[in-house]
């Protein structure tokens, strides 16, 4: 059984803020009040705190509450800190050390990864992976991790036709990943069979010779936060691949808990 709070008043304030952040826009109170069982009257006083700290906003016209300034200041002072490669980077040395082979995690920025931290195995060649290089999102495996976690109106949005699509490789080289041979159509293909599975693959369409497995870390409203995945040689042995899979899933649940804050 639960125990109760200590500070009621701060455990009830931090619970109508999460309940903002996962809504798709402002609320009514009493929809808030509803949600959460609390008494109308409490949720209306912290509301107007909230509002004068910035926190909140005021839609009188609307009659509704959402975030305000203050909570995206927040967001934005969490990605300075950058958390995510300071709870990643650990679990990715340990994913390399474990296979053998290099690891890394990236995020998701518009139609494109880009690299926060970069584990090279030893006796391993450098990858173009490395931190602060970014990379079209559909042609690599964090990437197909992370964009087969979005809804599908999130991914039209970011796909809207064949001009999104972006190369990695000059007309007549590397046929697969050729911005001419992809389409909206052929990426759902390729992340429905991301969803069945659990993890996505890319195979020599980043790097010649070489092939990744990646995983997507989802956040609290099972939005993709990040992606873990590791890169080896594309005629490894099948049982290092089926342990890179194993492991890269381990390493995404495991930092998927943790920036929840669950051990």
């Amino acid at each position: 059984m639960t125990e109760p709070s200590k500070v009621p008043a701060a455990d009830q304030t931090l619970a109508i803020l999460a309940h903002l952040a996962a809504q798709r826009g402002p609320v009514p109170a009493a929809t808030i009040a509803h949600a959460l069982a609390l008494p109308r009257s409490t949720v209306y006083h912290l509301l107007a705190v909230m509002q004068e700290r910035g926190f909140v906003v005021h839609l009188p016209e609307e009659r509704r509450y959402g975030l305000g300034i203050a909570a995206f200041e927040l967001s934005s002072g969490f990605s300075r800190q950058q958390p995510l490669a300071r709870l990643g980077r650990p679990l990715v040395a340990t994913l390399v050390d474990r296979l053998g082979e290099s690891g890394h995690l990236a995020v998701l920025h518009g139609r494109d990864v880009l690299y926060l931290v970069e584990e090279r195995a030893p006796r391993r060649p450098s990858l173009v992976t490395d931190v602060g290089v970014r990379l079209p999102a559909h042609l690599t495996a964090t990437g197909r991790a992370m964009l087969a976690e979005l809804p599908p109106a999130q991914l039209r949005a970011l796909y809207p036709d064949r001009a999104a699509f972006a190369s990695r490789h000059p007309q007549g080289e590397g046929a697969e990943s050729d911005a001419a041979d992809w389409s909206y159509g052929r990426l759902k293909r390729v992340l429905a069979d991301v969803r069945t599975r659990g993890w996505a693959d890319e195979d020599g369409e980043v790097t010649t010779g070489l092939a990744s497995a990646g995983a997507a870390v989802v956040d609290h409203l099972g939005w993709p936060a990040a992606a873990i995945a590791v890169t080896f040689p594309d005629d490894a042995a099948p049982e290092l691949q089926e342990r890179a899979v194993e492991a890269v899933r381990e390493a995404a649940s495991t930092l998927s808990r943790r920036i929840r804050g669950v051990r």
